[in-house]
């Protein structure tokens, strides 16, 4: 497996521009929705950390035509204390940044663990359109966190809720995806 590395700067800044782009005609037709009912949830991760499910993002149904999980984690810099909180507030305020991308279906936004990492559980229509999506994001939350504190995962062919409802039934992952500690396998479902 490689290692991990974000889209050149390039063509990972063009995808973000095109993403915000892409997100006003979404917004204008009401297509982007923030159910409430997972709202609350803990998940407990194989690391032994836990987190908060605080938000969710789905975009029209939330469901992929070829489905493939994607988990992201990352340490924000200067975070501490309260400042969890108005992070939380102010995570609405990115959006634009992953709702436009090709392929986005749903996003659940976690709280951070007990060891103040954040974690991002989406649904995404194609694997490749995930690892795009990874890769470009990856420019944008290098700006705000600890370097060398950004992962992903691409689980290809099932739904990210299944997988973090029967972590057990996941086979390989993407090729070029390390793992590392496991840190996206939950130990029991929402």
């Amino acid at each position: 497996m490689r290692d991990q590395e974000p889209l050149p700067r390039r063509e990972a800044w063009r995808a973000v521009a095109a993403c915000c782009a892409s997100t006003v005609p979404l917004l204008a037709r009401h297509r982007i929705h923030l159910p409430r009912d997972g709202l609350g949830s803990r998940l407990r991760f194989t690391d032994r950390t836990s987190a908060r499910v605080y938000r969710e993002t789905r975009l029209g149904s939330g469901l992929a035509k070829d489905p493939c999980a994607l988990a992201v984690i990352f340490r924000l810099r200067l975070v501490r204390g309260r400042a969890h909180a108005l992070f939380r507030l102010e995570s609405l305020l990115n959006t634009p940044l992953f709702v436009g991308f090709p392929g986005f279906t749903s996003k659940l936004w976690l709280a951070h663990d007990e060891q103040g990492r954040y974690r991002g559980l989406y649904e995404w229509d194609g694997a490749q359109r995930a690892e795009v999506y990874a890769r470009s994001l990856w420019r944008v939350l290098s700006l705000v966190c600890v370097p060398g504190s950004i992962r992903y995962v691409v689980v290809p062919g099932v739904r990210r809720d299944d997988v973090f409802a029967d972590p057990g039934a996941v086979g390989e992952i993407a090729p070029g995806t390390s793992t590392g500690t496991e840190w996206w396998r939950t130990r029991s479902g929402r």
